[in-house]
């Protein structure tokens, strides 16, 4: 736990040493294409370390290269989202781009949070250990 004092009130902050994030790995993106069927989406393909994923995505600040979290099926978000692979028009999602604000890191949610590369050891890596590196 990181513990900190000010004035006489105790700040506690969850520790990031545990599973906060079991199925939230860090992803990165190789392929970005229009969706057939809705102008304002993509199909994303993500490189998770031992498989490659097609995501349905909405946000417009991606780029392939890019380390991103990606939330896989059976995830569960701090606002209470379970992810699970799911038909977006006409085609199949096998998990989610995440923002700050669905991980619960930040009030983000403009766009997917981009991953500092220079901390990234390798994708498929957990969320959970990227973010205790930072």
């Amino acid at each position: 736990m990181l513990r900190s004092l000010v004035g006489s009130e105790m700040c506690i902050r969850d520790s990031l040493a545990g599973d906060r994030f079991p199925l939230v790995v860090v992803g990165q993106i190789i392929e970005i294409k229009k969706h057939p069927e809705a102008d304002k989406l993509t199909i994303v393909k993500v490189d998770i370390g031992d498989k490659q994923l097609d995501i349905v995505c909405g946000a417009n600040n991606i780029e392939v290269g890019q380390f991103v979290p990606v939330a896989l099926e059976g995830a569960h978000l701090p606002s209470g989202v379970v992810i699970s692979s799911k038909e977006i028009r006409g085609q199949i999602s096998k998990g989610m781009l995440c923002s700050a604000q669905e991980l619960g890191l930040g009030e983000d949610h403009s766009g997917i949070m981009i991953l500092d590369k220079s901390i990234v050891k390798q994708p498929g890596q957990s969320l959970d250990s990227y973010l205790n590196n930072k």
